[in-house]
């Protein structure tokens, strides 16, 4: 599109589902790029593939933008090239860390990558010391310095360089797209961390304890409803429905029974549709768009698992969700029952992910092959499977046997 940039025109331009540029007659080589997210930028262009970013729309304004392109182009009618390049002073086309994440790197990993909310919350939350630096400003240094306040803060190694790998994620892309030319965390080393840890299962006494308080807890629940109709009937008011004649009285037994005999992610399992359950070939079968490897996986339903669907089902058959949130979508959060029932049950130190490695660790120890495990988890690589090996049981004592 070509016209002549003004402010009014400016206000007009809206996103679409591909980038474009809006060219300036006034002064060729002037443009504005608009991403698919709604960000605009000022750029400025001198030859083929020779283009610079001047700034962002709002940020700076149309006078000063148009300002910086003549100084651009007018160097590159006298010398070939802008001096900002050929003096090698980038600083004032290089876009800042917050420019590239909001112009560039943010809107390409939407379109490619899942987890675009954590990752926005890590970086939007962990560097805001230099979000305002240019991305050649920015050093090894300046990344030591904020992975150590990290640390004194509380961080945990891993946590760490959870972080610290968010952050290289938009390094790399910014030195393959040509925004910078070293890599600033070249020379910085990730920190040392256990990558075996501590595996954390239920005990036998744990488990027990942990579907009493389930069972204890359907109770008090129909109880609860008894005493409610019990108070309409008193006042001649239409009666609920009498908890008993269902199979469950919420969603939560169903859910942890699922996760302890499937091993399913969280979000997997909040995702899961009615569509991915097959009861003919006792299968759930989480596809690639929900599963966090992107990798389809079928999991076999034991008979706990088969019984436990098969009642759910007949409680919310109209739902597509198999486990459904507020007004009948995808449900977001289970923490707070969770939680409680932890309380109830006196059970520590177990989180809701730690009914996978209950899970797997189960498998292990009753013998069943780490490849295997591997496959049921969607684990893409062996290395996060062989966190169990040491529960096979008498793998290591055999092997030490061998030379005794």
């Amino acid at each position: 599109m070509k016209t002549k940039i003004t402010q009014r025109l400016i206000s007009s331009l809206s996103a679409e589902p591909k980038v474009y540029r809006v060219h300036d007659t006034h002064l060729p080589g002037f443009f504005i790029r608009v991403l698919p997210s709604g960000h605009m930028s000022y750029m400025v262009t001198w030859g083929r593939n020779k283009n610079a970013t001047l700034g962002r729309v709002r940020v700076m304004t149309l006078d000063q933008a148009r300002t910086e392109a003549g100084r651009y182009l007018t160097d590159a009618h006298e010398h070939g090239e802008p001096l900002a390049v050929t003096q090698n002073r980038r600083n004032a086309s290089t876009p800042t860390l917050r420019e590239f994440l909001d112009d560039t790197y943010l809107p390409w990993f939407k379109a490619h990558h899942k987890g675009y909310e954590k990752t926005l919350h890590t970086l939007d939350n962990n560097f805001a010391s230099i979000m305002l630096l240019r991305l050649n400003e920015i050093t090894g240094r300046d990344l030591e310095l904020l992975r150590t306040s990290w640390l004194t803060g509380g961080n945990k190694p891993a946590t760490a360089n959870r972080k610290m790998g968010t952050i290289s994620g938009v390094l790399s892309r910014s030195l393959e797209w040509g925004f910078i030319s070293e890599h600033p965390l070249i020379k910085l080393k990730q920190l040392k961390v256990d990558t075996k840890g501590k595996v954390r299962y239920l005990s036998k006494d744990e488990s027990r304890n942990l579907r009493n308080a389930l069972e204890i807890r359907e109770h008090r629940a129909c109880l609860e409803r008894d005493s409610a109709n019990q108070w309409r009937a008193e006042r001649k008011k239409p009666l609920h429905q009498d908890l008993r004649e269902q199979a469950f009285t919420d969603h939560l037994k169903p859910m942890v029974l699922v996760s302890l005999n499937t091993g399913i992610r969280r979000g997997e399992l909040f995702g899961l549709t009615w569509q991915m359950v097959n009861f003919q070939s006792k299968t759930i079968t989480v596809g690639g768009d929900t599963a966090k490897t992107s990798e389809t996986r079928h999991i076999p339903m034991n008979t706990e698992v088969f019984r436990t669907l098969k009642a759910w089902k007949k409680q919310c058959s109209e739902s597509t969700f198999v486990f459904t949130g507020q007004g009948g979508g995808r449900m977001e959060d289970v923490k707070s029952a969770w939680l409680k029932l932890l309380q109830e049950a006196s059970i520590t130190g177990f989180r809701w992910h730690d009914m996978r490695h209950d899970f797997a660790s189960r498998l292990v120890m009753a013998g069943v092959p780490l490849n295997t495990v591997r496959d049921l988890l969607g684990h893409s690589d062996i290395k996060m499977t062989l966190r169990y090996a040491h529960l096979a049981p008498g793998t290591k004592a055999a092997a030490v046997d061998l030379i005794g």
